[in-house]
């Protein structure tokens, strides 16, 4: 596995402190594997969980803008995204049915291409940085 196939990362330590890694599937890791791995080393304050993924691939600028805010809405809610929406869809889902099962909410950190940060907008990358929090915090 190399870093671009690397999608789920889930590890366990204090902030500042040495992390450990519990676990970390690829790309191809099935929703249900992604949401027990998740579910099974679920801790408390102390586990992370990252789940990376590019958004929309090669659109052009207005047109990412809108993909990728109709896949974070997605996100917002708990839906399901497609692997036209993220080529990590499925990691991404898991995440999404182990966050739902747990009650969690998420938010929308930022939302934004490589037009944005890159200058090109003829073809560009869509990202997304969103947290999932218990509902009570």
């Amino acid at each position: 596995m190399d870093g671009h196939d690397l999608q789920v990362v889930v590890a366990r330590g204090d902030v500042g402190e040495r992390v450990e890694v519990l676990e970390a599937l690829g790309e191809r890791a099935e929703v249900i594997e992604v949401a027990g791995v998740l579910e099974q080393n679920w801790g408390g304050k102390e586990t992370l969980v990252v789940v990376s993924s590019d958004l929309s691939h090669y659109l052009p600028y207005e047109d990412a803008k809108m993909m990728d805010a109709a896949t974070a809405k997605e996100i917002m809610a708990l839906g399901r995204i497609t692997h036209e929406d993220a080529c990590g869809a499925d990691p991404i889902n898991g995440l999404l049915r182990a966050a739902k099962q747990r009650g969690m909410r998420s938010e929308l950190i930022d939302l934004r291409n490589s037009g944005d940060t890159a200058g090109d907008k003829r073809r560009v990358v869509g990202y997304g940085a969103f947290a999932f929090y218990e509902k009570s915090a």
